[in-house]
């Protein structure tokens, strides 16, 4: 197998190496694992792609490059410069120091890598590694995600459904729960949920020399969330796996909104 790994926390992160040593354990002997990495951390930059500006590209070692740009740029970069005529079977982004469930999956560069593998056709997984307080405690706040990742991964592989036939092809979102490796209690499917009474924000700061900026920050990532969500399944010391696609239709509405909308179009500002 060839697999493709990227992040957004840059080449240098720690959850790299984590999913360096997954997929390898996954690629096998034969196998062949690629890095694409940001040079620097991308975190919050979602699906962005640089588009009105060139990214700079550095061989750092056989398979191992690193871009001035996004995660969803790194994919782009294999997919069309780095691995032309030897594409990946599958595109691992992570593992995330952070989750990237609720909310958070709307921002998450890591979430962005993993959507554009998926509308390139390449089957794809996003992992990330919840922290708290207990994983403040250990030498490796990773321990969860590096112990079961690649067992979870497999059996994603052989059971998930990817969508080859839909338009917007199924990616998955992984994210694993704030505790040791040995403190995992199992693995539940989970939709996405949403932390309740929190939001990101900004915080003002004002420089030195008097101009203006801000920080952007994150609400409170142990809030509430529905039962059954990804957070709440998280939060019990579950690990969370959520299929997604890129398709941000409503379609339950879309019977609704149509039956509203018969008739002619109105005219010069009148109902008809």
């Amino acid at each position: 197998m060839r697999i493709l790994i990227t992040n957004d926390d840059g080449i240098n992160a720690p959850g790299l190496k984590v999913l360096e040593q997954i997929a390898a354990e996954l690629a096998g002997a034969d196998g062949e694992v690629w890095v694409v990495a940001p040079a620097f951390e991308q975190s919050g930059v979602a699906h962005c792609i640089s588009y009105a500006h060139p990214t700079m590209v550095a061989e750092l070692a056989p398979r191992r490059y690193a871009a001035e740009g996004s995660p969803a740029d790194c994919v782009l970069a294999a997919i069309y410069d780095i691995m032309v005529g030897q594409l990946p079977d599958l595109v691992l982004s992570g593992v995330n120091r952070g989750n990237n469930a609720g909310e958070n999956v709307v921002y998450s560069g890591t979430i962005g890598a993993a959507l554009e593998a998926a509308l390139q056709g390449i089957p794809a997984i996003a992992l990330s590694q919840y922290l708290g307080p207990a994983t403040a405690k250990l030498d490796d706040p990773f321990d969860a995600s590096r112990i079961h990742g690649a067992a979870l991964v497999g059996r994603i592989l052989d059971h998930g459904n990817w969508g080859q036939d839909d338009d917007y092809r199924l990616f998955y979102n992984v994210n694993f729960p704030p505790v040791a490796a040995d403190g995992v209690r199992g693995t539940r499917a989970a939709p996405q949920g949403r932390r309740r009474g929190t939001n990101f924000g900004v915080q003002p700061y004002t420089a030195p020399n008097g101009r203006r900026f801000m920080w952007a920050v994150g609400g409170a990532q142990n809030a509430p969330a529905v039962s059954g969500s990804d957070v709440a399944a998280n939060m019990d010391g579950y690990i969370s796996v959520t299929p997604m696609r890129a398709d941000l239709t409503c379609h339950a509405s879309l019977t609704g909104l149509q039956a509203s909308l018969q008739g002619k179009p109105p005219q010069n500002g009148a109902e008809q």
